[in-house]
């Protein structure tokens, strides 16, 4: 049985004290969980350094909200894998609706990450998700299947095995909404039968899809319950350990 995934995206948020303080309390209090659970957190670029020197050694993985798709070179304010790596990053969060639908990042340039992420050994955490007009218009699998297509495209199975895919509708992120647990569990079983059909049944098992989109802890059991959901990439509730840590403990109760 694969273990879940609850990883927290601090996105821009929380001051240098802050992001120090929420990383001492999860290493004290996390510890715990690791046997049936993954926990990872993702905090803002500044924040990484402090972060991962306080985490080293814990339970807790360290991933980057973003990066790079060149190695080096001329692209002021960019950051390149290769750095986040240095400073103690095995995980990276790579298409997240909000790099796609603010920053108009497209499908192509999240293959070019994805890539690159794998090429200097961080983890992607590769992100998919229709927005309120395309589900309305029933187009939900048509997008996601797109997002998926050509976001692995070249991708070998050895490297997809790399990879933790997060479903996350766009019109559930940072509203309050949430797909119904039978409505997100849908879509990922869509997801793993799109694997399966690009690779073979062993990746499309081997890969854990998890859900994001108004995660906290009143509904983690009702989500991280469904049969295909394999965890969480949790939002404004990662901000609060108390929070966060619930949903942990929802996963670890359902594991």
């Amino acid at each position: 049985m694969k273990k879940q995934f609850i990883a927290g995206n601090w996105k821009m948020n929380l001051t240098m004290g802050e992001a120090r303080s929420l990383a001492e309390k999860l290493c004290d209090e996390s510890d715990n969980s690791d046997a049936v659970v993954d926990i990872g957190v993702f905090p803002a670029f500044v924040f990484l350094r402090d972060v991962c020197e306080i985490l080293r050694g814990s339970k807790v993985y360290v991933g980057a909200q973003n990066m790079y798709l060149e190695k080096s070179g001329a692209f002021t304010g960019e950051v390149s894998g290769a750095m986040l790596r240095d400073v103690g990053c095995t995980h990276v969060i790579i298409g997240h609706s909000e790099r796609r639908t603010i920053f108009r990042e497209t499908n192509s340039m999240i293959n070019s990450k994805l890539k690159a992420a794998l090429s200097c050994g961080l983890k992607p955490i590769f992100c998919v998700g229709e927005k309120q007009e395309e589900r309305d218009a029933e187009r939900t699998n048509e997008v996601v299947g797109n997002q998926l297509s050509e976001g692995l495209a070249g991708l070998t199975s050895e490297q997809a095995n790399e990879l933790t895919i997060a479903y996350e509708p766009v019109w559930a992120i940072g509203t309050g909404k949430t797909a119904t647990p039978e409505q997100a569990n849908e879509v990922h079983s869509f997801i793993r039968n799109t694997i399966k059909s690009k690779y073979e049944n062993d990746t499309a098992q081997c890969i854990r899809i998890q859900y994001g989109g108004s995660v906290n802890a009143e509904n983690a059991d009702n989500l991280l319950g469904q049969p295909e959901i394999d965890g969480a990439l949790v939002g404004g509730a990662s901000l609060e350990p108390g929070s966060f840590l619930d949903i942990v403990s929802a996963a670890v109760r359902l594991s």
